[in-house]
């Protein structure tokens, strides 16, 4: 698991972990970016289940309650397919424009 800080916002890079590892990491680390942004990069692994992405779940409700944004890239399951609850991008370019949209819902209280 690499973190990478870029201003407010945490990019994690899956290395070599399952998504079951990954998630328990990134819940031990978590103050580490509790108060960031955060983009999890899943571009290293091959395939990815809706289940997979179920593993985030919990992980994103509580940072988004924390009023961040949590977003996940990964070309190999569309939102549609995801749980309501967690974001899904095909890029990162996409990840960082949602982010900017939704500081700014913020920002103006919605």
């Amino acid at each position: 698991m690499i973190f990478d800080k870029n201003g407010t916002t945490t990019i994690i890079t899956q290395e070599k972990l399952s998504i079951v590892e990954l998630v328990k990491a990134m819940n031990e680390k978590y103050d580490t970016f509790s108060q960031d942004n955060v983009i999890v990069n899943l571009f290293s692994l091959a395939a990815i289940t809706t289940q997979d992405i179920s593993e985030f779940l919990q992980l994103s409700k509580k940072h988004k309650n924390e009023k961040h944004s949590f977003v996940i890239v990964t070309n190999k399951i569309s939102y549609e397919e995801a749980p309501e609850e967690v974001t899904i991008v095909p890029t990162l370019q996409e990840a960082y424009d949602l982010i900017e949209m939704e500081e700014i819902e913020r920002d103006l209280g919605f």
